[in-house]
């Protein structure tokens, strides 16, 4: 079972500038929300960050909501949060899928975004995965979160030497199959 493993979690990044955080969150299951954002709350406090939240109609609207923020606000990252249980028809899979493509693509344009929303089959186990006494799911979408604003501080203002090749190296031109033309 999944809930007594043990996975690594790296340390919270530390900040030199303070980290504003918005929570995004879908309070269709109000309770199972509530865990979540308690969850997510704490761990952006720990790392010394602070919050704000607002509150979308369900899951498919958290993407959005982070379009419009990041377009018109000026929050260094992003918590998703929000559950989506099971039904009787494929409104389930439309949900999961097109709020976790949505997010994955705003966080492929440069924002930092830690997804945590839910994608369960019962109740259940949706109450375990928010408890932020047992998986914590909404403090670990927070710390993805914080780890991505640190990635982005860090390589942010570096221009040169990022990626594979160090500026001070010098490469071959393609189709140059001497070594005589390089620069």
């Amino acid at each position: 079972m999944a809930a007594s493993e043990q996975h690594y979690t790296p340390d919270l990044p530390a900040f030199d500038k303070p980290v504003k955080l918005l929570i995004v969150v879908a309070p269709y299951y109000r309770d199972i929300a509530d865990n979540l954002v308690a969850g997510a709350k704490a761990e952006i406090e720990a790392a010394g960050g602070t919050w704000e939240i607002v509150e979308m109609p369900g899951a498919l609207e958290v993407p959005t909501a982070i379009g419009i923020s990041d377009r018109r606000s000026n929050f260094d990252g992003y918590v998703a949060l929000g559950c989506v249980i099971r039904g009787e028809t494929t409104h389930y899979e439309t949900v999961c899928n097109d709020s976790s493509r949505a997010l994955q693509l705003l966080g492929l344009q440069g924002l930092c975004i830690g997804n945590g929303i839910l994608t369960v089959e019962n109740r259940a186990q949706a109450e375990v995965r928010a408890d932020p006494e047992g998986q914590n799911k909404g403090g670990g979408a927070a710390a993805a979160a914080l780890h991505l604003v640190a990635l982005s501080r860090k390589w942010g203002a570096q221009t040169k030497g990022i990626g594979f090749r160090p500026g001070s190296e010098s490469y071959q031109v393609a189709g140059d199959t001497d070594g005589s033309r390089t620069t």
